[in-house]
């Protein structure tokens, strides 16, 4: 992944794949952050929120996949630390994070509904941050690998050193802003406790059976947690490990669209132009 890509390489990107694609910027908290838009903006929404540490191009086999692209518009942001996003420059609180990206599917841009927010990794906990504090802001959410239970992730010895010496400075910036985040990221959960019960859109849960970053206890926490979602769906893959998303494209859209299905109460196949089953 191209942890620094330029608006002239997305760009270029857009047009060698066809798609009708935009690189955009906003000012929140007094920092500029990086947006992109693919597709008709008369669509449903796709909203991904990538993780750490990635950017918008995290996601490009969606943006590329002929049936989403004829359901979906869809947008991504660079969270800020990443990307076009003030790169190498963190935000720790994950309630400041959801309010500076808030502004893509929330004032920025004419939405059209259903609205689902697709995100792994630590990018989870902002999409569940998003939902607690704006709980009518989207119709449902996809959690890939999610780092969502307090202290149920990998944590390396060598983060602390790194984050309060003289290493910081001279890692690349896309690390530096993970470091940050990791070393904030427990307390950061512990503060959304309290919060879990404002969730109440359908939730789907993927994972790898030996995801060794993000244990599997987050789906344990997820089923204890999430009391008011309407449908809570959990699939996980075999033989797989951290961010599935990354590696089983097509059994992952597959999910986006039966959670399309699912809020509009339909079938993939009369959602979903062009969808075909996947051969077992």
């Amino acid at each position: 992944m191209n942890q620094t890509i330029t608006d002239k390489q997305l760009e270029q990107f857009f047009a060698d794949n066809g798609l009708h694609g935009s690189v955009h910027y906003y000012i929140a908290a007094g920092r500029k952050i990086r947006y992109v838009s693919i597709g008709e903006a008369h669509l449903p929404t796709l909203f991904f929120i990538h993780g750490s540490p990635a950017n918008v191009i995290m996601y490009s086999e969606y943006y590329k996949d002929p049936v989403l692209s004829k359901t979906f518009r869809i947008l991504a942001v660079d969270r800020p630390g990443y990307g076009g996003s003030g790169y190498g420059e963190p935000e720790p609180s994950i309630e400041k994070q959801a309010e500076m990206i808030r502004p893509v599917i929330d004032g920025l841009n004419s939405i059209s509904r259903p609205l689902i927010i697709v995100a792994a990794s630590y990018g989870s906990s902002i999409a569940c941050r998003l939902l607690m504090d704006h709980p009518n802001i989207a119709d449902g959410t996809l959690l890939d690998s999610p780092a969502i239970a307090p202290g149920q992730e990998k944590f390396f010895w060598i983060t602390p050193l790194v984050e309060h010496s003289f290493i910081r400075n001279i890692i690349t910036g896309h690390h530096r802003s993970a470091n940050t985040e990791k070393i904030h990221h427990r307390q950061e959960l512990l503060k959304m406790l309290p919060h879990w019960h404002k969730i109440k859109v359908p939730i789907t849960y993927l994972q790898g059976k030996h995801d060794n970053m993000v244990y599997t206890t987050n789906a344990d926490f997820a089923r204890m947690h999430l009391t008011n979602v309407p449908e809570l769906h959990f699939k996980f893959f075999e033989n797989r490990q951290h961010l599935t998303i990354m590696k089983e494209t097509e059994a992952v859209r597959d999910k986006i669209l039966e959670l399309y299905a699912y809020i509009t109460h339909t079938s993939i196949q009369s959602s979903a132009p062009g969808w075909q089953k996947q051969k077992t």
